[in-house]
C-alpha cells in the first residue's frame, strides 16, 4: 500500500507547467463517509492565467473565478454543461490565476466508475462544487506525492476542447503518462 505523504503548499507555489508535470503519478485522495478514495493522476492540462484565452481567468476576476486568483494549493471546482464537475488545482503566487485541470485518473483504492475525463473522474472520486475553494492541505481531500522510486514518462500535446482560444489551442499544455490506459481519448 502507498504511503500517502501530502504535498506541501510550496509544491503548488511554482510555475504551472512544472506543477502539472510533477502531478503526474501523484495520488488524489478524497475521504467521504469514512471511505478513503485514492487515484493516481495520469493526465492534466495547464492553464496559464489571464493571458491564456482558454483559461476561465482570461475574463478576469469574477464570483466564479475568485478561487483561481487566491493562494496556491486550493481546489477550483466548477460545473460544465449543467451536469459535470471539473477540478483544477490553483498554482503559482496569489493573483496569477493559474491552475492545473485534472483530466484522468487511474483508480488505486475505493474508486468506482470511469475516470478518463475531467467530469467522469470527479464523479468517481465524489468531487462536486462543495469542494470548490477547499484547501488541498486538509486531511480529507489532498494530493499525495508520487511514491518514491516511481518514475513517469511525460507526453505533451495540445489541450482538448479549447479550439475557441486562438493560438492557445495549439500550445502543448496537456500532459499525460505515456502508455497509461486511463488517459482520455480526444
Amino acid at each position: 500500500m502507498d504511503l500517502l505523504r501530502k504535498l506541501p503548499r510550496s509544491f503548488y507555489d511554482r510555475e504551472t507547467v512544472a506543477v502539472a508535470c510533477d502531478l503526474l503519478g501523484a495520488r488524489l485522495v478524497h475521504q467521504i463517509d469514512g471511505v478513503e478514495r485514492v487515484a493516481r493522476i495520469v493526465e492534466v492540462e495547464a492553464y496559464l492565467g489571464e493571458v491564456d484565452l482558454a483559461a476561465h481567468s482570461s475574463k478576469g476576476r469574477t464570483p466564479r473565478t475568485v478561487i483561481l486568483f487566491g493562494p496556491p494549493g486550493f481546489a477550483y471546482v466548477y460545473l460544465i454543461y449543467g451536469i459535470y464537475c471539473c477540478m483544477n488545482i490553483v498554482t503559482e503566487r496569489e493573483g496569477n490565476a493559474c491552475a492545473v485541470l485534472l483530466r484522468a485518473l487511474e483508480p488505486v483504492r475505493n474508486v468506482e466508475g470511469r475516470t478518463c475525463g475531467p467530469g467522469l473522474l470527479c464523479r468517481a472520486m465524489g468531487i462536486d462544487r462543495r469542494q470548490n475553494g477547499h484547501d488541498l492541505l486538509s486531511d480529507d481531500f489532498f494530493v499525495a506525492e508520487r511514491p518514491v522510486g516511481e518514475t513517469v514518462q511525460v507526453v505533451s500535446r495540445p489541450r482538448i476542447g479549447v479550439d475557441y482560444s486562438g493560438v492557445w489551442a495549439g500550445k502543448l499544455l496537456r500532459f499525460y503518462i505515456a502508455g497509461n490506459a486511463f488517459v482520455s481519448k480526444p
